[in-house]
């Protein structure tokens, strides 16, 4: 499983488009986690997963979205209805109710990964308003036979950190 992860680009569709056109043929799900200030027309002829953040005010974007993807489930939020900037926990108990095994959410605009009960989570970071750093960032997650995987890459494309789980 290889997902492309975005989120917190604010109306930045150059940079977020880009970044697609780069790695969309690598991955098996695209994924934004919500803030995008667009109309959710924008999306209707790309296979991305989007949901619904505290800026975006478009209904017709899910608030959450539980997804499939070869050997596991993903969940998407936003977070800012599960008080991702205080904790995780309930995120963490929602993540195992739909038996998620890799949540993404954004909301802090803070890049991070950390497994919590055989769950990974995953927060981009932003692609326009970075926090906690200069960069503006997103996400690869790969899951290979035993281990998980996360890039964080710059909007230039330039690796930022890696994590392995």
């Amino acid at each position: 499983m290889k997902l492309l992860i975005m989120s917190d680009t604010h109306s930045a569709t150059e940079r977020m488009e880009l970044v697609v056109k780069r790695h969309q043929h690598e991955v098996d799900a695209i994924i934004h986690c919500g803030d995008s200030e667009l109309d959710a027309s924008y999306f209707f002829e790309t296979p991305t997963h989007v949901v619904r953040g505290n800026c975006d005010m478009d209904d017709r974007f899910p608030l959450e979205e539980l997804f499939s993807v070869k050997d596991g489930k993903v969940l998407v939020v936003h977070g800012h209805k599960y008080n991702v900037k205080s904790t995780l926990m309930p995120l963490f108990y929602k993540a195992q109710e739909v038996q998620a095994s890799v949540v993404c959410f954004g909301h802090s605009h803070l890049l991070g990964a950390e497994m919590q009960g055989g769950i990974l989570f995953i927060n981009p970071g932003s692609l326009e308003q970075p926090r906690g750093r200069k960069e503006k960032s997103y996400a690869i997650a790969d899951k290979s036979e035993d281990s998980w995987t996360v890039l964080f890459y710059s909007n230039e494309h330039m690796l930022l950190e890696k994590i392995t789980f």
